[in-house]
């Protein structure tokens, strides 16, 4: 960040009074620009024991494999968010969505919340940010065309939960040491 976007002066990095941490503060109007993790709300989408995936039509990772997922919007739960994103991405409405999977990943500052639940009517599309969508058995998952590690992990646990009949909700940290 270079300048302040309620002001327009510049901003610099400094520990305001009472806090602890660095933040962008405008050296006009003394704004405290505060930047907090992106959370990124998604659906595992399950129909006659298939998942739905969608191929991206955006980067990053074009063409690459994802659950329906996308940032949270404001004024909107996390749920409401995974639902309004697989409807986005593909054209799909859930029903029951079951909070299963949290992760953080403290080194890009985001947050991915996914939940799961089944296809209503079996009626899929291709949304705006999506090249392809498509329903794949177990064996027929592209593990290697995964976009995310998010999404790899959620998908691992998914089908060994599915083969226990137990769905606990699992929260991991994923992390990569800064260069």
């Amino acid at each position: 960040m270079k300048f302040c976007s309620s002001c327009g002066s510049p901003v610099s990095q400094q520990i305001p009074e009472g806090d602890s941490r660095l933040r962008f503060v405008c050296g006009g109007c003394s704004t405290i620009h505060y930047q907090n993790p992106r959370i990124i709300a998604g659906c595992i989408v399950e129909h006659n024991q298939q998942i739905l995936l969608c191929k991206r039509a955006i980067e990053p990772r074009k063409g690459y494999w994802t659950l329906p997922a996308g940032f949270m919007e404001n004024g909107e739960t996390i749920e409401a968010g995974a639902v309004r994103e697989t409807w986005e991405e593909a054209l799909a409405k859930v029903s029951d969505p079951q909070l299963y999977t949290l992760f953080n990943l403290p080194h890009i500052s985001q947050v991915y919340v996914f939940y799961r639940g089944a296809l209503q009517s079996g009626a899929f599309g291709v949304g705006e940010e999506t090249l392809e969508s498509r329903l794949f058995p177990e064996s027929e998952i592209p593990w290697d065309e995964l976009a995310f590690p998010t999404v790899h992990k959620t998908l691992k646990h998914f089908f060994r939960d599915t083969k226990n009949n137990d769905f606990p909700i699992r929260i991991e940290d994923i992390t990569f040491p800064r260069k």
